[in-house]
């Protein structure tokens, strides 16, 4: 008898775990209300591969979070300052346990401009500073004049800014 409550209680616990585990997200329903286009500027100075690939995932998660709850995306990246050196298009001489992290980053750039709603810019007066000619970064993303200027007119167009350092 002892047994088959063991195993009763084992069932019981894997049926409660199992539905913690594929319970539905909550809603942003309050915040959402009346929203058709999520207008968002992620102003990217994160210089480290992991902390860039650390938020590129949640920027994910919240495109499709949006998605989910039937708003439009409408997202702009601005790489700027050290960030440029993680979206060179030449190989960057990374410490072994940033590689991986940097390949990965780069994958979900790709992947992330590649949907509706998603550009990206990267500053020439941050590149200049930096080295890089104007042609020297990733395909994903347009050289623009000032990243500055960008941001003042992303945000006169109603867009929210979101610091990724």
């Amino acid at each position: 008898m002892k047994v088959l409550n063991k195993i009763f209680l084992l069932c019981l616990l894997g049926l409660v775990l199992s539905g913690i585990a594929f319970a539905e997200k909550p809603s942003d329903s309050d915040a959402l209300a009346n929203i058709e286009v999520g207008k968002v500027v992620w102003d990217v100075l994160a210089s480290s591969p992991d902390r860039l690939l650390f938020y590129l995932k949640l920027i994910d998660e919240t495109y499709d979070d949006l998605i989910r709850q039937d708003v439009e995306p409408d997202m702009v990246f601005i790489f700027h300052g050290r960030a440029l050196q993680l979206i060179k298009s030449e190989e960057v001489d990374f410490l072994p346990k940033d590689k991986q992290a940097h390949q990965a980053a780069l994958a979900l750039i790709s992947e992330l401009n590649a949907r509706p709603g998603v550009r990206m810019e990267a500053c020439s007066i941050s590149a200049r500073m930096q080295n890089i000619e104007n042609d020297g970064i990733i395909s994903d993303v347009t050289m623009v004049g000032n990243t500055y200027v960008s941001l003042i007119g992303y945000q006169s167009k109603g867009y929210s800014v979101i610091p990724i350092h």
